[in-house]
């Protein structure tokens, strides 16, 4: 029987090069000489550190831009909330998505049921597993999950016929 798997997987190799490349532009540009300005990569979550908001936002223009360029959608990037830290430093985690949470699986398996197309879907872990028995209707499904879930930056993998 067909099937494919639809998940929500970064390219982490991809979001540490593009940090690291960020963290080589901040160290040789002027406007942050001398400043506490510095971004870090531990596990699944980015940490943005700066004197002010200001700068985190440049910090977060020229992240985006590095991950842009390496291929990586911004949708996978979580932005926490602005904490201020000792003196008159402030922070900003960002986590980076992976995997399908609960409520967007179960979304995508009623988009695909409501649709009355001959294939089923399965919440596997953090992927929804769609089967069916025509390899046009899993195009068909794929076509269905990429319009309803524009705002997840979905991918599907494991396809077998």
């Amino acid at each position: 029987m067909p099937s494919f798997d639809t998940v929500c997987e970064a390219d982490l190799v991809e979001v540490k090069n593009a940090v690291e490349n960020t963290t080589k532009e901040i160290s040789t540009r002027f406007d942050f000489k001398g400043t506490s300005a510095a971004i870090e990569l531990k596990d699944k979550e980015i940490t943005l550190i700066g004197d002010a908001d200001f700068q985190l936002t440049q910090i977060e223009d020229v992240l985006t831009n590095k991950l842009t360029k390496r291929g990586v959608d911004v949708k996978f990037l979580d932005k926490g909330d602005v904490q201020k830290i000792g003196g008159d430093k402030v922070k900003q985690v960002i986590k980076v998505r992976n995997g399908i949470e609960s409520d967007a699986a179960k979304k995508i398996q009623k988009a695909i049921k409501d649709s009355k197309m001959k294939v089923q879907a399965a919440i596997q872990g953090d992927a929804v597993r769609v089967t069916g028995a025509k390899r046009d209707d899993l195009q068909a499904a794929m076509a269905l999950i990429r319009k309803e879930m524009s705002d997840l930056p979905l991918s599907f993998n494991n396809f077998r016929d």
